[in-house]
């Protein structure tokens, strides 16, 4: 990983990780409550399961991406860089779906703010 040149370059990095994985923890609570509350006895093509599934999807790729963001075990930046990148993307996919429910607002909200997080963390790494 890209090694902060001085102290206030490791506040900053250290600052922006954590804000990741708060935003990625807020999303994935955020999706989990949604998923939730979508009807549990639809079948398989109905839109509220394929939102339910991409609810669940999203708060699981963020619970890993925050794990990978608070343990710190030396993983490379190529390596946080890809995991973030995919965090974001998953994020995005699930903010657009989640738009087209009424009342999603907060979940589709949360989820372009770990998008946004992941993408202003991403940035320090460079």
């Amino acid at each position: 990983m890209t090694s902060p040149s001085s102290q206030q370059d490791l506040y900053r990095f250290l600052e922006d990780r954590f804000a990741c994985a708060q935003a990625c923890t807020e999303c994935a609570r955020m999706c989990a409550l949604r998923a939730g509350t979508l009807d549990p006895g639809g079948t398989s093509d109905t839109e509220a399961d394929r939102l339910r599934r991409t609810g669940i999807m999203c708060a699981e790729v963020c619970d890993a991406t925050c794990q990978n963001l608070t343990e710190g075990t030396g993983r490379d930046a190529d390596g946080l860089r890809d995991r973030l990148e995919w965090c974001r993307t998953v994020c995005l996919g699930c903010a657009q779906a989640f738009d087209a429910l009424p009342g999603a607002e907060p979940t589709a909200a949360a989820c372009r703010a770990c998008a946004a997080a992941c993408t202003d963390f991403m940035a320090v790494l460079d």
